[in-house]
């Protein structure tokens, strides 16, 4: 094609076409996103966060972690990293802590965050909101708990952690102040997916995107996970659930990934997703990239493996009545479970 057929094929077809894509991903992702936020603002203000908190608090003497860092972990569950890193920060104890210690609780907010906005999408996309809330408590915990066994009876990291940055306490935000940083969130993730999709585009057009099927092949075959989720799988990992949420229900949608295989993928993202920017956030809090990168990946490579094959042992009935369910929109709707 030359150039002036290409320019012409750009403007009237497939910038158009991109543009309809990003709305329409951008749209179902603010639906789900605003009434979630403002419902965790509510919870925030009404003093929600330290009742259950209190809940939480005896769990942490299983990872080796004291009673006081439920609430950090409480806070980054409910809302994100960042707000528990706060107050982590804000602890008094956070510096009496060891590296093998910050590590731990590290891991376990980079399985369990974000819950309300990313168990929603999760659920969305096919996975059932119970297993998908079991999967992500019940891993960081067992993760948790490895990872305190294994530097215990090593005796490694057992040195007091260092603060590599501390960031500025906020002071307390206007519902108006508040109000501005949702929308600018929100304008984040405008930009964000449309830079992805016009990425996704990109890689198809030069074929890259056949390249990585191949190469992630053996690690998804381990996993069970069929190359068809190749694209769901690679967004995850690098973008996050968040920011990548809308994207992955337009995946799991559009009928070409199959809803055992989305199932799959989806736990995989649900333990190891967002890989670079939440790796590099908690190791500002001390700690150390043996926990929060290497562990965790090796952690949720194995999990899956096993979970996908414990899985095909167990009737279609139960898989979706408790597990995941169809939500391709070419999916026969009388066949759907109730």
């Amino acid at each position: 094609m030359n150039s002036p057929h290409l320019l012409q094929h750009l403007f009237k077809s497939t910038l158009p076409e991109l543009g309809r894509e990003i709305f329409d991903v951008c749209i179902l992702l603010f639906r789900l996103t605003i009434p979630i936020i403002v419902v965790v603002k509510l919870l925030e203000e009404l003093g929600a966060i330290p009742y259950i908190s209190a809940v939480l608090a005896p769990l942490m003497t299983l990872v080796g972690l004291p009673e006081s860092m439920g609430v950090v972990w409480t806070t980054t569950m409910l809302t994100n990293i960042y707000a528990g890193m706060v107050i982590f920060f804000q602890s008094p104890e956070a510096q009496q802590l060891s590296i093998a210690q910050v590590t731990v609780l590290s891991s376990m907010l980079l399985i369990a965050h974000s819950l309300p906005l990313e168990l929603r999408i999760t659920q969305r996309a096919g996975v059932r909101l119970l297993f998908a809330l079991g999967l992500r408590i019940g891993s960081a915990l067992l993760l948790g708990m490895a990872l305190h066994y294994i530097y215990s009876a090593g005796g490694w990291l057992n040195t007091p952690v260092t603060l590599l940055w501390q960031p500025e306490m906020p002071d307390e935000e206007s519902l108006w102040q508040w109000g501005l940083t949702q929308l600018k969130s929100l304008g984040m993730i405008v930009l964000v997916v449309s830079a992805l999709l016009s990425l996704l585009r990109l890689l198809r057009w030069l074929h890259i995107e056949r390249l990585m099927i191949w190469l992630l092949q053996p690690f998804l075959k381990l996993m069970g996970i069929s190359p068809q989720a190749t694209s769901l799988t690679i967004i995850g990992v690098t973008l996050g659930l968040s920011f990548g949420g809308g994207l992955l229900i337009r995946e799991a949608e559009s009928g070409r990934v199959s809803a055992k295989d989305c199932f799959s993928a989806l736990c995989l993202l649900s333990l190891c997703h967002s890989i670079i920017e939440d790796t590099l956030l908690v190791l500002t809090m001390g700690a150390d990239l043996s926990g929060v990168l290497w562990a965790r990946l090796v952690f949720s490579v194995l999990f899956v493996s096993l979970l996908t094959r414990l899985v095909s042992r167990i009737s279609p009935a139960i898989q979706h009545a408790y597990l995941f369910h169809d939500v391709s929109r070419i999916s026969v709707p009388s066949q759907e479970p109730r």
